[in-house]
């Protein structure tokens, strides 16, 4: 669905079911050079069992406008004006790797608009390596070679899909290939320089869910269960043998992850 904000078409998916103003809402952020398109399964079901859904192209990615938004602080600001822009009061947040910086931040900047947050992938700080950063400057393919192997567990990059036949880091590969040059660099940057989680975590009044994957070395566990004392609710939720892309690894797992969540 196309929408205008500030003069900059905003594109989000709705799971193909209309708003309702009297469901509770979603809102999916997607990581970095990606677009809602990794929220596919996701957006349907949640869309066709009680919620109201948007899947966001963050500004520069997929079908919404450009430029990208250098900071999380900015995403997250933009994310708040959709919202307001459609007259929703209050969302429950769900976002992935870069997306959950944006939802925690948005939710430390507005608490009073945020129901629940679902914090997928997330660790705190969330520092790029040096190379995979400069590989992105250079807008070189090698960045997205190491994002697919340090994002994904052993058995993905060898099958594991449970659909025969299909492949689990292919789709997600072209969905990156697919970003205009300096995307990417753009959205890791912004993850590599933030430094807000702490006071945003300590603003939230809302209960948090993190679903982690136990073998994620993109966003290391140690580093997600060590920010947990900085929520004051906050649930997890580990999937097995699953790295840091989870929504195609996963896809059963993370959607029974998210339905607790926002059951909770």
């Amino acid at each position: 669905m196309q929408t205008t904000l500030n003069g900059k078409q905003v594109f989000h998916a709705d799971g193909g079911v209309a708003f309702d103003p009297a469901k509770p809402c979603v809102v999916f952020i997607h990581g970095a050079g990606m677009d809602h398109t990794v929220w596919t399964l996701f957006t349907r079901w949640f869309a066709r069992n009680g919620h109201n859904v948007l899947a966001l192209d963050l500004p520069g990615h997929g079908r919404s406008e450009g430029p990208p938004i250098p900071t999380v602080e900015g995403m997250a600001e933009w994310v708040l004006a959709v919202l307001e822009s459609r007259g929703i009061a209050q969302a429950t947040l769900a976002g992935h790797s870069m997306g959950s910086l944006v939802a925690l931040q948005a939710g430390g900047m507005a608490p009073e608009r945020v129901q629940k947050l679902a914090l997928l992938g997330f660790s705190y700080p969330m520092a790029v390596g040096k190379p995979l950063l400069e590989a992105t400057r250079a807008n070189s393919h090698d960045a997205i070679d190491m994002l697919m192997i340090w994002g994904h567990d052993a058995l993905a990059q060898v099958g594991g899909n449970a659909v025969p036949g299909m492949g689990i880091i292919t789709p997600i590969m072209r969905i990156v290939e697919r970003a205009a040059p300096g995307v990417l660099f753009n959205d890791l940057n912004a993850c590599h320089t933030y430094q807000q989680g702490e006071l945003m975590a300590s603003r939230l009044q809302c209960p948090v869910t993190l679903i982690l994957g136990d073998c994620d070395r993109m966003t290391p566990l140690k580093g997600a269960r060590a920010f947990m004392q900085h929520f004051q609710r906050c649930g997890l939720e580990l999937i097995r043998e699953c790295g840091h892309g989870m929504m195609e690894e996963r896809p059963e797992e993370t959607w029974q992850a998210l339905a607790k969540a926002l059951a909770a």
